[in-house]
């Protein structure tokens, strides 16, 4: 295998427009058209407005740039896509296609990747509940388990001696990486000995079998440095046990955590500055592995993307229905798309384009969904020119988490489509329905309305 050297690329800053501390900047020049050659006015006239639109393009581009960057410097990586960041079939399939094993964590999650082909084998069951029947069917299809808790624990081991065989496992840790906070909630903490006496009561176990460490740190991490901490952390502790309880761990699992270029609120800088690049959190593993393990010595790396390889590859399409004056002088804008879409708008400042070119000097203004909650705000405080009703917007990044943990709230969800390589179309989620909101009910013969 070539050794790869990291030169850290060259960052060309290009100031464009109005810049403003507690704002995006947008320009005329700044407009979004179109989506991989795709208009966006052909986009909503086809589909409707509000649109989610992703790119198979960009989704392609993300996963083989990860897979380059960890795959040329350490020479046996296994990547899981994680179906909680977004588990639309065509999104899953996608990354099936590109070679991506599946990461789940709730018995739903693991059904829907049995149900898209993947075999039990290829899956990585995470997760702090999992109920005994699925235990026994993630144990009895080879699916790598990772106990969560004591209790967990307890019952993995039941389920085992019920099924008459010695199982596999592996167990999530949280540990200190100088991070706050550690997410104590998930796994068995490393410093204050949970992981050792969970080591140890599998390797006492007549039915469970340590062959595995994993443990996910954080989310949306902006710098490399604590997954060295977490690598040489989890390499000491597989010697511990190896060397103490006499079992063999197979893999690490790092979990994921990788950022995309999304802006978090609160950060002034562009993310083209605040983010790394995936080659320096490829560089600061692999290179920590290196330093780590004794030559000969290579358990698998699994890595359990999602974040990085989505978000940048989505976009919500919106109109401007309404606009009104408010009392501090500034225009609100009231457009289709509201909070029950977008999740991440908790956490994140998105790119707000106008889907054509317009005129009039950029003002500061604030965006509103269709909801009737005051809390239905898209974005606080943006800099936009004039925008006349029907003018379609573009917000980007928003391909993580949205579609998983939108709200089936006041309004239908809207349709999700992807943009294919060759520039078609596609529907990968059809608009709802008040069939699909009322569908599971039921009512009573006494309460029905006649």
């Amino acid at each position: 295998m070539i050794k790869k050297t990291y030169m850290k690329p060259t960052l060309i800053k290009q100031v464009v427009g109005v810049m403003n501390k507690f704002g995006n900047s947008i320009q005329q020049r700044n407009v979004r058209e179109e989506i991989d050659g795709a208009s966006v006015n052909d986009l909503l006239e086809q589909y409707g407005s509000s649109l989610f639109v992703f790119s198979e393009r960009q989704l392609r581009r993300q996963i083989r740039r990860l897979k380059q960057a960890f795959s040329t410097r350490y020479p046996a990586v296994v990547f899981s896509w994680s179906y909680k960041t977004n588990y639309l079939s065509a999104i899953c399939s996608l990354f099936h296609q590109e070679g991506e094993i599946a990461e789940v964590v709730s018995g739903f999650e693991y059904e829907k990747a049995r149900k898209l082909g993947m075999p039990g084998h290829k899956i990585v069951f995470n997760g702090p509940l999992k109920t005994d029947e699925e235990l026994r069917r993630a144990f009895s299809e080879g699916a790598k388990v990772h106990i969560d808790n004591f209790a967990e624990l307890q019952r993995a081991e039941k389920v085992a001696r019920l099924m008459g065989k010695k199982v596999p496992v592996g167990i999530r840790l949280n540990m200190d990486t100088g991070l706050y906070a550690c997410w104590p909630k998930f796994g068995f903490n490393l410093e204050n000995s949970q992981a050792y006496e969970a080591a140890s009561r599998i390797a006492r176990s007549e039915w469970l079998e340590l062959t595995g460490l994993h443990s996910h740190i954080g989310t949306f991490m902006l710098d490399p440095a604590p997954y060295r901490t977490e690598v040489e952390k989890l390499v000491g502790f597989m010697f511990r046990v190896e060397e103490q309880l006499n079992c063999n761990i197979e893999y690490l699992d790092i979990g994921g955590g990788f950022p995309s270029r999304n802006r978090l609120k609160g950060i002034y800088h562009n993310p083209d500055v605040t983010v790394p690049d995936i080659e320096e959190y490829a560089e600061a593993i692999c290179s920590t592995l290196d330093k780590c393990l004794p030559a000969g010595r290579t358990p698998t790396l699994y890595l359990e993307t999602g974040r990085h390889l989505v978000d940048e590859a989505g976009y919500l399409l919106t109109s401007v229905y309404a606009q009104k004056q408010m009392p501090d002088g500034r225009t609100a804008y009231f457009v289709d798309a509201g909070v029950n879409l977008l999740y991440t708008g908790t956490w994140y400042d998105f790119k707000i384009q106008p889907g054509r070119n317009l005129s009039g000097t950029p003002q500061a203004c604030l965006l509103y969904g269709p909801l009737c909650m005051n809390i239905d705000v898209v974005c606080e405080s943006v800099y936009l020119p004039p925008l006349p009703v029907g003018t379609p917007l573009v917000i980007s990044p928003v391909g993580a988490y949205n579609v998983t943990q939108w709200m089936q709230f006041i309004t239908y969800r809207p349709a999700v489509i992807m943009v294919l390589e060759n520039g078609q179309t596609e529907i990968i989620r059809r608009r709802e329905t008040l069939e699909d909101v009322d569908g599971p009910e039921r009512i009573p013969e006494k309460l029905k309305f006649h």
